[in-house]
């Protein structure tokens, strides 16, 4: 059985006299120990698809299956535990506690999990900076450390509950280039020995490239879906090329992150979540509105 299932997975945005179709028909299915790199220009849905197959939104229609789990037909408390059991997200921007350690930022998820003594959320974030490679930043805070240090923090804390999924917003957007290769060869090294599954969404295409399997996005739909990641994005490339000028579209919304400072079910990210979600979970869902342009 797949990991993930999607079938026919829509999601109409109701802005009032305006509805925005951001994803159309969607449909793929991604098994255990994939990396998979959603890529798309801005408008394209792979933002939506990323909230979608994270459990941070609830899709219009279609049906979508986590572990054998119909995500659909769930509550928000009951996506927002499923999430925590399988899900470790990581943005763009780190969103670390700048008064709290990098040990005690990765606490975090496991002390609003509750149930965990201290001694072992201890442990295991030293654990998971330790496979980052910051065994020896325990105790430095996030003004200490450069942008790579806090982004591997941030990962350490995605990892921390010991998802079985791990997704990235754009990952290495606040990155420079150096950086960026060595946060993306840490991404490839946990899904090779960890075997952890690793979703991507980049518009960078050297980032792309690093995955084993692009699933391309245009236009709210998929219009491709391969593991000649090269031959796929020229085919984006020349389809960019080859359509005619147009109005451009709404612009979709960017991947709701659940926050760390005030969290309602959240695991640290970018789009605040919702107040109604229990404190006791680390990765909270949060509305997802189209921001307008």
């Amino acid at each position: 059985m797949a990991l993930i299932e999607l079938t026919g997975i829509s999601k109409v945005y109701d802005l009032g006299e305006v509805q925005v179709e951001a994803l159309k028909d969607a449909t793929l299915t991604i098994d255990r120990g994939e990396y998979v790199a959603l890529v798309g220009p801005s408008g394209s849905g792979k933002s939506t698809l990323m909230n979608t197959l994270g459990c941070l939104d609830r899709p219009t229609s279609g049906s979508y299956r986590l572990d054998g789990h119909e995500v659909v037909t769930m509550t928000l408390d009951q996506r927002a535990r499923l999430r925590n059991r399988h899900i470790g997200f990581v943005f763009q921007n780190f969103n670390l506690l700048p008064r709290t350690t990098a040990v005690e930022n990765v606490e975090l998820p496991l002390l609003y999990a509750g149930g965990i003594p201290a001694r072992e959320r201890r442990r295991r974030a030293i654990e998971m900076l330790r496979l980052v490679g910051l065994g020896e930043r325990l105790d430095h805070h996030p003004g200490q450390l450069s942008g790579g240090q806090q982004q591997r923090v941030a990962i350490a804390r995605a990892l921390v509950n010991e998802p079985s999924i791990l997704m990235g917003d754009e990952p290495t957007g606040n990155l420079d280039s150096k950086t960026s290769r060595e946060v993306i060869a840490l991404f490839r090294r946990l899904n090779e020995e960890q075997q952890i599954t690793v979703i991507l969404v980049t518009h960078d295409h050297q980032v792309a490239r690093h995955a084993r399997r692009a699933i391309l996005l245009r236009d709210g739909r998929i219009f491709a879906d391969t593991t000649d990641i090269n031959a796929a994005l020229q085919s984006l490339h020349h389809t960019a090329e080859e359509s005619p000028a147009e109005v451009p579209p709404a612009a979709e919304p960017s991947v709701a992150e659940p926050s760390v400072a005030e969290p309602s079910v959240a695991e640290p990210s970018a789009a605040e979540p919702s107040a109604a979600e229990p404190l006791a979970d680390p990765q909270a869902d949060s509305p997802v509105e189209p921001p307008v342009s």
